[in-house]
């Protein structure tokens, strides 16, 4: 009997991990795509660090929705498709702003330059993005 719980406890790891590496690729691949965007609308476009930051978080926030729900989370296929992009959104949403707190205070009062803060950021973030998306989507 506890052979059999270590069996079914250790493919519940094995699960999880192999879901944070998929969530890590995905993120990985908005990560870039963020940072692109970011660095292009600041240096050739001469927006301000936060509608950079704010339009470029919007769209690797599309790519990561689709993947996310095609590839990383075991996402209910019961529960409504509206009400879950719903909750995906707000948590996004949530996500941008912490995002945007965190490069707002390390840009304008640390004095940190907008790519590294963009990297304190993103990493907080992600582990955000993470948890939110474990809880609601599955």
């Amino acid at each position: 009997m506890l052979k059999k719980f270590h069996i079914k406890l250790s493919k519940k790891h094995e699960n999880l991990l192999i879901q944070i590496f998929k969530f890590a690729i995905v993120g990985g691949i908005a990560t870039v795509i963020d940072f692109v965007f970011l660095y292009i609308f600041r240096e050739f476009c001469h927006f301000p660090v936060l509608i950079s930051n704010t339009l470029s978080f919007c769209i690797s926030v599309i790519y990561n929705y689709i993947a996310s729900v095609k590839w990383v989370f075991d996402v209910n296929k019961e529960k409504d498709a509206k009400k879950q992009f719903i909750i995906f959104i707000v948590f996004s949403v949530m996500g941008l702003l912490l995002n945007d707190l965190i490069m707002w205070i390390s840009v304008d009062f640390l004095s940190i330059y907008y790519l590294l803060a963009k990297i304190i950021a993103t990493s907080i973030v992600m582990i955000f993005n993470f948890v939110t998306r474990k809880m609601f989507l599955e």
